[in-house]
């Protein structure tokens, strides 16, 4: 396929997705959101932990979508929500239209709205309850992951509005200033609300969230992401120590072979495509923002076992190493903005990003222009989640248009 007809091809798979979400408000459905079915609560299995685990797993991993059976309302994510400001930050860099600027501030806008209130820092959480192998989350506990892409997405935003047109200075440049302090606030989310599952003269660990004891390396450098950029715009020297503290921790959990597992628990042994991603990314950022070369070579050994192991040849995004099935959406997205990101780690990685999202969109997009949730190994899940799925493709497919332009 050449440029021309690729260009036209995302462009057309993210002009449909985006009909298609904002005809939905931009809220749905969550893989997780099992524990928000006004049946379930209305149970005394709502108070059991083992209950409330089997239950998400349940619907979660059902052939057929139970939410409207089991009265689960589809609703707005925060998390969903800094994804689609980041595709229109994305997309303000490329068409630098007054249209496209005016979205990026609907997007940051709705995500301060959502901000957790009652915390030491800015902070956002789920709209669900959430009920993990490891730990219970009410709705609305504040988590780094949906916090640390808020961060971003506000960083970015702030970033992409400098070019902007002269009879809106004022207003823009007040914008930004609003955007990074509330990122700054962040930064006290992270150091005075995250527990310290690891804290030593030479290494952090952050855990997933207050009144938490966890040990997840994607969550962690998430955090030391929004550090080490934060810093980097404030001169915070603090902050971007604590943020290579945070990193080596990481970098020293690596595996011999390159890889990460999800998390120290032998419950969390597992390696997959889409969290190995993040670390890539958080960690690509972090040497970026620090200028320090101390994690440049555990970032290329990461980044060759996750090119070799996690993808087949025609663009195919396995969901684990050692095993093609699922294909998951959320998977090929985050693939492809990491291939992008990565891209002066290897050359050829834009041309992977573009198999990926070419396989994904003939394999797992649906006439209507929303993507599917995964494609298993006897059938398709064609529900159409918005976070988890439509949120992140549409991330993708504009950081590749920006990338082709």
């Amino acid at each position: 396929m050449n440029e021309d007809s690729s260009h036209s091809l995302f462009q057309t798979a993210y002009d449909e997705l985006l009909s298609w979400c904002r005809q939905h408000d931009f809220a749905g459905h969550d893989p997780f959101d099992a524990l928000n079915s006004r049946l379930f609560q209305s149970t005394p299995l709502a108070q059991s932990r083992n209950a409330r685990f089997i239950w998400t797993q349940l619907v979660k991993r059902s052939p057929a979508d139970v939410r409207g059976l089991v009265r689960v309302p589809a609703e707005r994510n925060a998390k969903g929500i800094a994804l689609f400001a980041l595709a229109q930050v994305a997309n303000y860099r490329r068409v630098k239209t007054k249209d496209a600027a005016d979205a990026v501030r609907e997007f940051l806008s709705s995500l301060l709205a959502m901000k957790v209130n009652g915390y030491k820092g800015a902070a956002w959480g789920y709209n669900f309850d959430w009920q993990s192998r490891n730990f219970f989350a009410p709705r609305d506990t504040p988590t780094i992951v949906p916090t640390a892409f808020a961060a971003r997405a506000l960083v970015e935003g702030a970033k992409g509005l400098r070019e902007i047109r002269q009879d809106r200075q004022d207003l823009d440049q007040d914008l930004q200033d609003s955007y990074l302090k509330v990122a700054r606030s962040v930064c006290e989310f992270i150091l005075r609300d995250l527990p310290r599952s690891v804290d030593s003269k030479t290494e952090v660990c952050f855990s997933y969230a207050p009144r938490s004891d966890t040990k997840i390396f994607n969550a962690s450098l998430l955090a030391a992401e929004v550090l080490a950029c934060v810093g980097q715009l404030s001169n915070e020297t603090e902050l971007l120590e604590l943020a290579e503290r945070a990193t080596r921790y990481v970098v020293n959990s690596q595996q011999p072979d390159g890889s990460w597992t999800y998390g120290t628990d032998p419950k969390q042994s597992w390696k997959d495509n889409f969290h190995t991603a993040y670390v890539l990314f958080s960690l690509n950022r972090i040497i970026d923002v620090t200028a320090t070369k101390e994690f440049q070579s555990a970032l290329e050994r990461g980044y060759q076992f996750w090119k070799t192991n996690f993808f087949l040849a025609e663009g195919w995004p396995k969901y684990y190493d050692d095993d093609p099935y699922p294909v998951d959406a959320h998977a090929a997205a985050s693939a492809i903005v990491t291939f992008l990101e990565c891209r002066d780690l290897d050359p050829d990685a834009p041309r992977l990003a573009q198999n990926v999202a070419n396989w994904t969109i003939h394999n797992l997009r649906d006439s209507r222009g929303f993507f599917y949730y995964q494609k298993r190994r006897f059938y398709t899940v064609r529900k159409p989640y918005m976070r988890w799925t439509q949120a992140w493709m549409l991330y993708a497919l504009s950081r590749l248009l920006e990338d082709l332009s």
